[in-house]
């Protein structure tokens, strides 16, 4: 394997971590708690390298509603659908397809998704188009005849595809709950598929990571390298393709995608590249509509993602820590910190072992989310940390290249949407002339029972390859109500980051009474029990954070791998949007 410059520093970085755990406890004491320090440099050489997190920002107001995505131009198709009298689902699912055209590394029709919705009228609604495995799928269909994994078989190529869900779901939106017709709605992201866009630095860092990729399949250079060279910040990105494939579903709705040219284009580039799609996948698929997970929080009510989402795992953190005084302790502190890497230790463990898809696992979510449950945990923790292998933690990652996006318009209507193709780019694998990446979400299914999958995430049995299941998913768009009322819309993208990112906004609005630009944009950290490692964005802990963490038996590293909390705040006076600086083209647009 050929190593680049970054991966090199970052290897050094690994070792110079590796090493520092070695060092005597005592000694490392005598000599001015030296783990401070190799934290410091560590965080200091990251932001050398790639961008660390951001200061925090000033958040925009407007009088009567708000759209907040990672990138501004779908914020402005969003914005113009809100002005010409749509609803925040017509937004939504504008939106939806504005960001398959200007954040195709990431949102994008080739994956799947949720939508949380809370309407005008007191209801609320959860859709559920995550995508499917393949009816031809199997247990070990990523596993060689020794039965271990066959590298990047489950990431890269048709193999790696589940049936998108994106189109069906965003289509199901608008027909249940939105007032104007898809043409409308999509007209935003033909005009910036058709007549293009202007890239900016962000556009460009994705796009050029990935020139070689893309030199390798003819269809995909032809739009996203210009002349086989890197596109640059200022030109013009033109996909003619993904015009005419939005332009279809336009035209003729879900069908266009799921029983026409489309599906047939996907299927046929499928069977002639070694992946199992057929016909019959496309026409049974079907978006699953229920009653969002609800739980309560120091008064307030969560509204988020039920399995096979993230929303579990919010709430069981959330449980947890309403023991604790952690406006007492402040912001930062490390009993705070103790306290959430606790919570977070055991509802990464329960989602592990139980979570999965519930029309194929019973999951125990009542239990789980009890009161009682919570204050056992609470018993089990102490004053230090808690040994994952004790806790019988499955040594078992999920896509980090997700987007979210929050919408209120002034109706009282808000959306919440989070959709994936997981992977940057998802499987590296366009289909003809479709225009668009397709999902590698398979992977996120638990290929081998005890190992990983490509971001660290050992799942169990539950989440085992089944045909026609949905894998086990982070995503958690949430909407925080008070008194029936909206006040807090938000999510993440960042794979296993995602509940304890929506976790962090939530106790960093309410209990340390940050605006909401400083709960959005504050550096976060993240723990899953297994790798044993605590992430924090660099310089997050300060002081001797660091090393009492340690004393306490954790492990602290820098990480600059962290998702982008895009989230609305609701106020009588006006609504308030954030844009996570975490993605630097994203824009907050109020109206």
């Amino acid at each position: 394997m050929k190593l680049t410059r970054k991966k090199k520093i970052l290897l050094l970085i690994i070792a110079s971590m590796v090493a520092a755990i070695g060092l005597d406890m005592a000694i490392a004491r005598s000599v001015y708690h030296p783990l401070n320090y190799l934290y410091g440099i560590l965080s200091w050489t990251s932001c050398r390298l790639f961008p660390c997190y951001p200061q925090p920002t000033e958040a925009v107001k407007g009088e009567r509603g708000m759209v907040v995505t990672a990138h501004k131009e779908a914020s402005r198709v969003g914005q113009e659908i809100l002005l010409s009298g749509g609803n925040a689902i017509d937004a939504a699912v504008g939106v939806g397809y504005a960001l398959a055209v200007v954040h195709p590394c990431c949102g994008n029709i080739g994956g799947g998704g949720f939508m949380v919705i809370h309407l005008a009228s007191g209801e609320e609604v959860f859709l559920n188009f995550r995508e499917t495995a393949p009816l031809a799928a199997s247990a070990a269909m990523y596993l060689d005849g020794s039965g271990e994994v066959i590298p990047q078989l489950s990431t890269q190529g048709y193999l790696a595809v589940g049936v998108p869900g994106t189109v069906a779901g965003l289509d199901r939106a608008l027909s249940e709950y939105g007032t104007m017709n898809r043409q409308q709605v999509m007209a935003g992201a033909i005009r910036l598929a058709r007549d293009g866009f202007i890239l900016s630095p962000g556009d460009v860092e994705r796009l050029q990571r990935h020139t070689k990729v893309f030199s390798q399949q003819e269809n995909v250079a032809a739009i996203f390298l210009d002349g086989g060279e890197a596109f640059q910040v200022g030109e013009r990105l033109v996909q003619e393709d993904l015009a005419e494939t939005l332009g279809a579903i336009a035209r003729s709705g879900a069908s266009a995608f799921y029983q026409g040219r489309i599906a047939g284009a996907i299927v046929q580039a499928s069977e002639e590249n070694g992946g199992i799609l057929t016909r019959e996948d496309f026409t049974r698929y079907r978006v699953r509509q229920e009653t969002p997970l609800r739980c309560e929080y120091r008064g307030y009510e969560v509204v988020t993602a039920p399995p096979p989402g993230g929303g579990v795992t919010v709430c069981q953190m959330l449980n947890v820590l309403a023991g604790y005084p952690l406006g007492e302790w402040g912001w930062g502190s490390v009993e705070s910190l103790h306290s959430f890497l606790s919570a977070a230790l055991f509802a990464y463990r329960d989602r592990n072992y139980y979570l999965g898809d519930p029309d194929f696992v019973e999951i125990p979510v009542k239990r789980l989310l009890s009161q009682g449950y919570a204050a056992q945990i609470r018993e089990q923790i102490g004053e230090r940390a808690l040994n994952p292998q004790a806790l019988q933690m499955q040594d078992l990652p999920q896509g980090t290249h997700t987007t979210h996006y929050s919408i209120v318009d002034q109706f009282g209507n808000a959306v919440a949407v989070t959709y994936t193709i997981n992977s940057l780019f998802g499987a590296k694998v366009m289909a003809k002339d479709t225009g668009f990446f397709l999902n590698n979400e398979m992977n996120d299914f638990t290929v081998k029972l005890g190992e990983g999958n490509q971001f660290g995430l050992v799942q169990g049995e539950a989440n085992q390859i089944e045909p026609g299941k949905q894998p086990l998913s982070s995503m958690s768009p949430t909407i925080v109500k008070k008194d029936e009322r909206v006040v807090l819309v938000t999510g993440s993208p960042g794979g296993a980051t995602i509940p304890t990112t929506v976790v962090q906004v939530i106790t960093n609005w309410i209990d340390y009474e940050l605006d909401i630009a400083e709960a959005v944009n504050a550096p976060r950290v993240h723990y899953q029990g297994l790798p044993n490692w605590v992430l924090t964005e660099p310089f997050a802990v300060e002081g001797d954070g660091v090393w009492r963490l340690w004393e306490k038996g954790y492990r602290v590293i820098p990480f600059i791998s962290w998702g982008a909390a895009e989230s609305i705040q609701v106020e009588s006076g006006g609504v308030w949007g954030v844009n996570d600086k975490r993605r630097v083209a994203g824009e907050a647009m109020g109206y």
